[in-house]
Formats: structure tokens, C-alpha cells, sequence
């Protein structure tokens, strides 16, 4: 029965996983190339970091807003058209950044700006709807197996597009890059349409399933104040909102601040040489923790469903520690030509080093995501799932939109030193992990309220069959 429902719903969701892919690559590509597009804005100057700062900030901001405002359309309507509608628009923006002027200094930084929050715009819509539909597709003993695999998949795009990117931009393709990411989010968003159907919302709720078989009963439910206030306002809810402001100011610094210190002098390691490195050490620490580890968390929470949370914070602290230790390494002063050579890099033991942290930080830290998004399914009602995902969204993206703009402040202050920079911005994950500590009592309590209510609500959908 496991192996059918998970042939199941990966049939359904392959469309969105390679949507997923295109969109990795497109954010990636925005992200992680911020000092060769900073060249590309401003020729034979150095890296402007508060505006490439600025314009991530935009990325991630306008992704939140979006989210907020429109993601009680997701509980609402059709999550098929809604995912086919964003595909479009985000589509097209991607495609738009491939027709910008090169060497236009500000003038090309406010036009990639543009473009950058309206793809944000559309793209921030796209988690919530993802988290809609696999509530009511996905199985719950399968649910973190279901988000390694996404988050794989997302991992593995977002760097081969940083990887294709970076070799892209060096040899003066940049263009080519954006549009055919973009043509790509056009393409999978058109077989999404036409290859997937809107589950019935509650459908994976045990005490749904049985009434919902019913060709003619739907779960037609909405959120009234009642409901917001003991379900989206719980406390374990709460938690999650507020943890994911702080944990992603330090996230949405951690790669904007590796990436200035080592692909600038007088580290000069290439954007190229930095791709390599992540597919050969992050990609695989992503793969242990996105498949063994995720698969490692199902079983132990079917068992015990709390043990989700303190895996939680050991994946905030273990990942994010591992990845600001990393200002603390001995880097090798490096020509430019030295930087582009991958084999005599791989000669550094420094290298290795790097190499081995950032397998234990992906592997670590990829458990946060695989099993934060089942705890707010499990807290939440059908109904929900789109606008509490927003919310969290909202408030992620805001502290991963802070980081960057924060970091750039902080080198700018701190005369470029990274490693006080880095000290200063740690801090941020202490009111997470006490949170999460607190929610370890709070949790039980907001699961049961919600399994009641979906009993209630169970025998109302019954009843209403027993008077036809």
C-alpha cells in the first residue's frame, strides 16, 4: 500500500518537481551569482555589495508579500490554475532579465530590480500552493520522504544552475541562461495543467478518508475567526512563525557572505570553481540528509510524532554553526588565474576542509525543512494550509531578505570583517531554539485539538449524507 501511495503521488508531482528545478535555478541564479552580475551591472569596479544586497532583499521580500496577500486564494480555489497562472508570469520575468543592458550601472541594477520582485511576486505563491496540494496528496508516513525529495530537487537545480550559470556568464552567455531557465518554467507549467487534477482537500486526514471516498462529498469547511484563533494561533504556530524570521536572517546571510569573502581578492576563488565545490560536497551532505535522514525522521515520527521538533533544533544548531565556522577558516590568497583552477584547488587542504563542513551543514540543516513543513500540516486544518504557509513564508522571506541588506550594513561597518560580522548575526538563532523548546510540550496538545475538530467535522459530512 506504501509503495502504491508513493507511486502515487510522485506521478502527480513530477510536473511540479521540475518546476521546482526551474525555479531553483532562476533564484539561484539571482543569488548566487551576485558578484559576477554586480560585474555585469558595473564593469572593472568592485563588487557593490549593499545594492546586490538590495536587490536579494527585493527577491525575497516581494516573494513574502505576495505570499501574505494572496495566499488565502490557495485555500480558496483551484490549486491547478493557480500553479499554471504563476508559471506564466514568473515564466516571463526570468525570460525579461535575459534582454537587459549590459554595463548600464544603475541603470541595469533598477531594471533587474524590477523584474527580480516580479518574479518573486508570482514565485512566492508557489511553496504555499506545494504545501495545499501535498496535504491532501502526500501520505503522512511519507510526508518528510515527499519534502527530501522536493528539497533535493531544489537543492540539486539550484546549484547545477549556479554551476551552468557561472560557466555561462564567464564566457559572456548570461543571456541564454535567463531565458532558457525561463522558457523551462513556461514549458512545465503548461504539462502541470494539463497533467494534474485538484485533490479533494482533507483527503489524507484519517478521519476525513472514509466520508470523503464519496463521489458527491466534499470538504467544503472555511476558516472563521473561531477556528483562526485555536488552530492558526496556536501556539506551536506561533512558534514557527516568529523562529522563521530569525533563523533566515542568519540563512539569507550565511551565502551572501561566503560568496563576497571567497570570490573576491585576495581569495579569487571563481564563480565556476565555487559551483564545483558545492555539487561535489553540499550536493551529496544534501542527498544523505534529504533521503536517509528524512526517511530516518518518518519512522521515528510515526512512532513518536514530537521527536519532530527536536530534530528541528538540532538542525538549527548544528547546520547554522557549521556554516559560520566557515569565516573562521584559514582562506588561501589566490591569483584570479589560480581561482579558476579547479585541480590545483583541490590540492588545498583548506579546500577539503570547506569540503567536509559544508557536507555535515547541508546534511544537518536539511532536516529543519523536512520536518518543519509536516509539523504545520499536522497543526493545521485543511482549509489552512496555504494561508499558515503563507504567513510563514511572510516572515522567513522578510528575515531572509533583512540578511543580506544586514550583512552588507555590517561589512560596511565592520571595515569588512567578516568574522565579527558573522558573530553579530548568529545570535539571531537563540530565540528560535528556545521556542522550539517550548513548543516541545505545546505540540501534543495542538494536534489533538485539531484531530477533534476534523472528527467533528467528519460526523457533520456524514450526516449529511444519511439524509439523502
Amino acid at each position: 500500500m506504501k509503495k502504491n501511495n508513493s507511486i502515487g503521488y510522485n506521478r502527480i508531482f513530477w510536473p511540479v518537481y521540475f518546476l521546482n528545478g526551474f525555479q531553483s535555478i532562476a533564484w539561484g541564479g539571482i543569488i548566487f551569482l551576485i558578484v559576477p552580475l554586480s560585474r555585469l551591472m558595473w564593469p572593472n569596479e568592485p563588487s557593490h555589495a549593499l545594492e546586490m544586497g538590495i536587490l536579494i532583499t527585493a527577491l525575497s521580500w516581494s516573494a513574502s508579500i505576495s505570499g501574505l496577500v494572496f495566499g488565502h486564494f490557495i485555500d480558496k480555489y483551484s490549486r491547478k490554475m493557480i500553479i499554471t497562472i504563476i508559471s506564466i508570469f514568473r515564466g516571463l520575468a526570468i525570460i525579461m532579465l535575459g534582454f537587459a543592458l549590459e554595463g548600464g550601472g544603475f541603470t541595469t541594477w533598477i531594471y533587474f530590480l524590477i523584474f527580480v520582485s516580479l518574479f518573486g511576486s508570482f514565485a512566492g505563491l508557489s511553496w504555499p500552493t506545494v504545501i495545499s496540494l501535498s496535504n491532501d496528496i502526500v501520505p503522512k508516513e511519507s510526508r518528510s520522504r515527499f519534502f527530501g525529495i522536493y528539497e533535493i530537487i531544489r537543492s540539486i537545480t539550484q546549484i547545477l544552475g549556479f554551476l551552468i550559470g557561472a560557466l555561462l556568464v564567464q564566457i559572456g552567455f548570461w543571456r541564454q541562461y535567463f531565458w532558457g531557465t525561463g522558457i523551462g518554467i513556461l514549458v512545465f507549467g503548461f504539462i502541470f495543467f494539463i497533467n494534474t487534477d485538484d485533490p479533494k482537500r482533507g483527503a489524507q486526514q484519517e478521519e476525513l478518508m472514509d466520508i470523503l471516498n464519496q463521489n458527491d462529498i466534499d470538504y467544503d469547511f472555511q476558516i472563521n475567526r473561531e477556528t483562526l484563533k485555536h488552530t492558526m494561533l496556536s501556539k506551536t504556530n506561533i512558534v514557527a512563525l516568529i523562529e522563521g524570521i530569525f533563523t533566515w536572517i542568519l540563512m539569507g546571510s550565511i551565502n551572501f557572505l561566503i560568496l563576497n569573502l571567497i570570490q573576491n581578492a585576495p581569495h579569487n576563488i571563481s564563480e565556476f570553481s565555487t559551483s564545483v565545490f558545492m555539487i561535489t560536497f553540499g550536493l551529496t551532505g544534501g542527498l544523505v540528509g534529504q533521503l536517509a535522514l528524512a526517511r530516518l525522521s518518518d519512522k521515528l515520527a510515526k512512532k513518536h510524532p514530537t521527536v519532530r521538533i527536536p530534530i528541528i533544533i538540532i538542525a538549527i544548531l548544528g547546520g547554522i554553526i557549521t556554516f559560520a565556522l566557515f569565516f573562521f577558516i584559514p582562506w588561501p590568497y589566490l591569483t584570479v588565474e589560480q581561482g579558476k583552477d579547479v585541480g590545483y584547488l583541490m590540492t588545498l587542504p583548506t579546500i577539503w576542509l570547506m569540503g567536509i563542513m559544508f557536507f555535515f551543514s547541508r546534511s544537518i540543516f536539511s532536516l529543519y525543512i523536512v520536518n518543519q513543513s509536516p509539523v504545520l500540516q499536522e497543526i493545521n486544518l485543511p482549509e489552512a494550509q496555504g494561508k499558515i504557509v503563507s504567513w510563514n513564508q511572510f516572515l522567513e522571506n522578510l528575515g531572509r531578505g533583512i540578511g543580506p541588506s544586514l550583512s552588507g550594513l555590517l561589512l560596511v561597518v565592520t571595515n569588512l570583517n567578516y568574522q565579527l560580522t558573522i558573530l553579530f548575526l548568529t545570535l539571531c538563532i537563540l530565540p528560535g531554539v528556545i521556542l522550539w523548546l517550548l513548543a516541545i510540550n505545546w505540540y501534543p496538545k495542538d494536534t489533538f485539538r485539531i484531530r477533534n475538530i476534523l472528527s467533528e467535522r467528519a460526523e457533520i459530512l456524514k450526516s449529511r449524507t444519511d439524509g439523502f
